[in-house]
């Protein structure tokens, strides 16, 4: 599996103009890599996976290209994209905990869903159990309504439906939110299975939790205000990151061991900008403690380091 996104850009349109949500991101995935999303809330990471599986108004494409083995997906095209839902690309929603319909048992769920991809449900039923019991799921839940499952049972459900017809990339958006601890480990946990057991070939998660992505992600993909601030390994991501706002993000978590009367955390000053009206260059600027004249000009994403890409003319050679 390979993923190749270029120069996409997404718009939400609303009354007063184009909010811009997603501009010129350009990255790519490799074969068998989880790569973390994370960000602050508002900075585009849903609105890019999302563009990817499902573009719905009030989004709409502007431009860019995405390949998937080698194959163009049509985001533009909503029909044409059925074709690649599902067995090529499948995700994780927000909220999957409520992503199932509450008025159907999920057997019946899941061979209607089969039957809408023209797949045969009962030569699947084998796997669906195996995947059950990979999940630590009883065979009982098919007889069962979802509200009749606990929280982190839903969202091990959603888990196996989304996975069942081995897509290429999955997109898990914050799989682990409102779970408690050792339910976020065991979910985290499992997304990490389906990629050695190679039931998905590629992963995105997104989420917040910063802990969550180093423990399970190869990379971590930083975005800011609509843009990409920073691509890295997770190590490097974590331990050196070069984009000032990375290494203000990493900064303001918490250390175990550090009481708070020995290094109080540091928030980020500032808010992030409204993308009605964006400012002019580097989306940061403004909150910036490195920002300089030619930051009024797009800082290019580009790899200042094997694997290592990022968006800053302090870290180029073009911003000396």
């Amino acid at each position: 599996m390979s993923l190749q996104v270029e120069n996409l850009t997404i718009v939400y349109q609303t009354l007063h103009g184009d909010v811009h949500a997603l501009e010129n991101a350009t990255f790519s995935l490799a074969d068998g890599e989880i790569m973390g999303l994370a960000g602050e809330s508002g900075c585009g990471k849903s609105t890019l996976c999302n563009s990817l599986i499902l573009l719905v108004p009030p989004m709409r494409y502007v431009g860019g290209k995405v390949l998937l083995d080698g194959e163009c997906l049509p985001l533009e095209d909503q029909k044409a994209m059925d074709a690649f839902r599902f067995r090529k690309i499948s995700s994780i929603p927000q909220y999957a905990m409520n992503a199932m319909n509450p008025t159907r048992k999920i057997g019946l769920m899941i061979r209607e869903l089969l039957q809408s991809r023209k797949v045969d449900a009962d030569a699947l039923m084998p796997e669906l159990k195996r995947r059950l019991d990979l999940v630590e799921l009883t065979q009982d839940v098919l007889d069962m309504y979802p509200f009749e499952l606990s929280g982190g049972m839903k969202q091990r459900m959603v888990m196996v439906l989304s996975t069942l017809l081995n897509p290429s990339l999955l997109i898990a958006d914050e799989v682990t939110s409102a779970l408690d601890v050792s339910t976020q480990r065991a979910v985290a946990n499992m997304l990490v299975e389906f990629r050695n057991r190679e039931i998905v070939r590629g992963l995105i998660v997104i989420s917040h939790d910063m802990s969550i992505l180093y423990q399970i992600t190869d990379s971590i993909l930083i975005m800011y205000a609509g843009q990409l601030a920073e691509k890295a390994s997770t190590d490097v991501i974590i331990k050196s990151p070069r984009h000032p706002y990375t290494r203000q993000l990493i900064s303001s978590l918490p250390k175990v061991g550090v009481k708070y009367s020995e290094g109080r955390l540091k928030g980020i000053p500032g808010t992030p900008p409204l993308l009605l009206h964006p400012p002019q260059g580097c989306r940061f600027r403004e909150r910036c403690p490195v920002a300089f004249e030619k930051c009024l000009q797009v800082p290019p994403f580009i790899e200042v380091e094997p694997g290592h890409s990022v968006a800053c003319w302090r870290e180029t050679a073009d911003g000396a």
